[in-house]
């Protein structure tokens, strides 16, 4: 089971780590109400490292970034479950919209991100992982699943 931790003790956890040898891998988003489609998207970016590091977006973000009503669970919470999948080893929240102050400081070997983005270029991080000598990798399934689908199908219920 994956812990969550500040991002002062995640940095001390990844240092250890790669002193070992260990490859870090870092996925991020919302994880707005869980379903396969994360499950699966961090089932294939742990296979990418030793250890996988699960930047989550706060709760102001998550509002911004997906509109009023949005996160449907507290980043507490959001963070808790997260944490109790396997495939997740350290779990961090952190502010603003973008992960990338985060990779630029946390500088994880691999960048995962979803199939959705096409190519690892078209990754808005891509240039940040990049100067810092990290690789950026598109793993999990096609984008099938969405939080805001299931919104709508429960929404919808008689």
């Amino acid at each position: 089971m994956g812990i969550v931790l500040t991002i002062p003790e995640l940095k001390g956890r990844i240092a250890a780590l790669k002193a070992q040898g260990k490859k870090v891998a870092f996925a991020n988003g919302h994880f707005d109400l869980l379903h396969v489609g994360h499950l699966r998207y961090l089932q294939a970016a742990r296979a990418e490292g030793d250890a996988l590091v699960v930047g989550l977006n706060d709760d102001p973000s998550v509002s911004r970034l997906k509109g009023s009503g949005r996160p449907v669970v507290p980043a507490a919470e959001r963070a808790e479950l997260l944490a109790a999948l396997e495939p997740v080893d350290f779990v961090v929240v952190f502010d603003g919209d973008s992960p990338a102050p985060l990779l630029a400081e946390l500088q994880p070997d691999v960048h995962c991100k979803g199939t959705d983005y096409g190519t690892p270029q078209r990754v808005p991080e891509y240039g940040v992982v990049r100067a810092y000598g990290g690789r950026t990798a598109l793993v999990g399934d096609p984008k099938d699943h969405a939080t805001s689908d299931l919104i709508s199908k429960v929404k919808a219920l008689p």
